[in-house]
């Protein structure tokens, strides 16, 4: 209904080899207030088969950010949002970067979670050269994370990712401009194993409004990376919870300005 095209919806996108699972604790929040709508998405080659994850490249990834926003878009909603983890929030940058949001409606805002633009594993980073050695990796999960990611990580998806990485720290050193009228904040994991914190400086650095401003970046007290997902997690404390609903809230807030 022309109701329900006014009120802000965010795309969700979730990290490298995890599933729509890492949003859905945002989804339970937004269904709670009834103010905003969650549209979570399902990268590309992602969560079907261990072939299609190792088969997919990155813009594979990226294309079911691009569906969904398209979309809506067509659909006449007004109000689109992105919130990206981890790696969904590069692919998102990219999107900035390659202009796609010039053929559809400007999005209103955009939230990034722990992005990742430097490793904080630096293997990672020897990925090419090893990559034949390696075959894939494997990742510990906690019981309640079963199921919700790979366990094993074969190295073509690795060199995807690195890819990707190397690609949006690139793009951040030439300059990225957001859309007109299109605000962005980053949120960031002080320990983060993942992606190192310098990931939000340099999108701080590299990033800027079309007006010429800055974004705004939050560094946080959290130990863990993408820490809006707790559901899953073992030793999830007080102040964890507090963190994330408080981050919720404040995307809650933005999209009623």
């Amino acid at each position: 209904t022309d109701i329900q095209k006014d009120i802000p919806v965010i795309i969700a996108a979730h990290g490298y080899s995890a599933t729509t699972f890492e949003w859905d604790e945002l989804r339970t929040y937004a269904n709670t207030k009834g103010t905003f709508y969650v549209s979570q998405v399902l990268l590309g080659g992602h969560g079907t088969s261990f072939t299609d994850f190792r088969k997919a490249t990155w813009e594979d990834w990226q294309s079911s950010i691009k569906d969904e926003y398209k979309k809506l878009s067509d659909l006449g909603y007004t109000k689109i949002y992105l919130a990206g983890s981890s790696t969904g929030a590069p692919l998102i940058l990219n999107m900035i970067k390659s202009g796609y949001f010039k053929a559809y409606t400007l999005p209103k805002g955009i939230f990034l979670v722990d992005p990742i633009i430097i490793s904080s594993n630096k293997t990672l980073t020897m990925v090419g050269l090893l990559g034949p050695f390696l075959g894939y990796t494997t990742v510990q999960l906690a019981s309640g994370e079963q199921g919700h990611w790979y366990v094993y990580r074969p190295q073509e998806t690795l060199k995807q990712l690195m890819s990707l990485i190397n690609i949006t720290r690139l793009d951040l050193e030439k300059g990225i401009t957001l859309p007109p009228g299109t605000y962005m904040k980053v949120y960031k994991s002080l320990k983060d194993d993942v992606a190192d914190p310098v990931s939000a400086f340099l999108i701080y650095k590299g990033i800027k409004t079309s007006t010429g401003g800055k974004v705004d970046v939050e560094l946080e007290n959290s130990t863990f990376h993408v820490f809006t997902r707790l559901a899953g997690r073992d030793n999830v404390t007080p102040d964890e919870i507090a963190l994330q609903q408080k981050v919720f809230a404040e995307m809650e807030a933005r999209m009623k300005q």
